[in-house]
């Protein structure tokens, strides 16, 4: 979220959180935050549900790696969960002609999406839709990207492990437990380490190690 008062309640929840179980990883996700400079805020509107995590923008240069990485093209259909602002389908649709989907909750988020599709002259590749990202289909994606948490990512890998075999997958900082990621790399980006992990959904019935 970019609402100032949102971030500070996250980040005392995840403060508690760390101080209380010890989790390294709680941690080092509130200090990931705290570092994160701070952007202008929107218009406060209620999502439809309480977020999964919090608005945190994906840097530019990791955008490019995770599109390098799942080796975008123009044929691709690429669906990003919990698009944010909207730049990962926009840039893919702008450097490769890519067809794009964003989900995400916050009907603020999916606004502010679209006019960014719209000024990038994409809005004819690249849609924004409100919703929830385990409810919704998104079957007919080649390529999907993810910048979420954790425990987000492994709620959804069920749900991905169903897609079409060779379906790519790329994550900003998180893994998805022990399914072995194909590929992995780190970028140092403003002195911050960012991780990108990679994928692709295995033929029915090979198990995702």
């Amino acid at each position: 979220m970019r609402y100032p008062q949102f971030r500070l309640f996250v980040l005392f929840v995840l403060a508690v959180m760390a101080a209380g179980c010890g989790n390294a990883r709680i941690e080092a996700e509130a200090n990931r935050l705290a570092a994160v400079e701070p952007v202008s805020p929107t218009p406060a509107v209620s999502p439809t549900r309480e977020l999964d995590v919090p608005y945190v923008p994906t840097p530019t240069e990791v955008v490019d790696e995770m599109l390098a990485m799942a080796e975008v093209k123009g044929g691709d259909v690429l669906y990003d969960l919990g698009s944010g602002d909207g730049r990962i389908p926009i840039t893919a649709a702008k450097k490769f002609g890519t067809r794009g989907v964003g989900i995400d909750i916050d009907p603020a988020r999916i606004r502010e999406a679209t006019a960014n599709a719209e000024s990038e002259g994409v809005a004819n590749r690249v849609t924004f839709t409100e919703g929830d990202i385990f409810e919704a289909d998104f079957s007919e994606a080649t390529v999907v990207t993810l910048y979420l948490l954790p425990d987000v990512n492994l709620r959804l890998r069920p749900k991905i492990l169903e897609m079409k075999p060779g379906t790519r997958v790329v994550s900003h900082n998180y893994d998805m437990g022990s399914w072995e990621p194909e590929k992995t790399k780190t970028l140092t980006v403003n002195g911050r380490d960012h991780f990108v992990y990679f994928w692709r959904v295995p033929e029915k019935g090979e198990e995702a190690k």
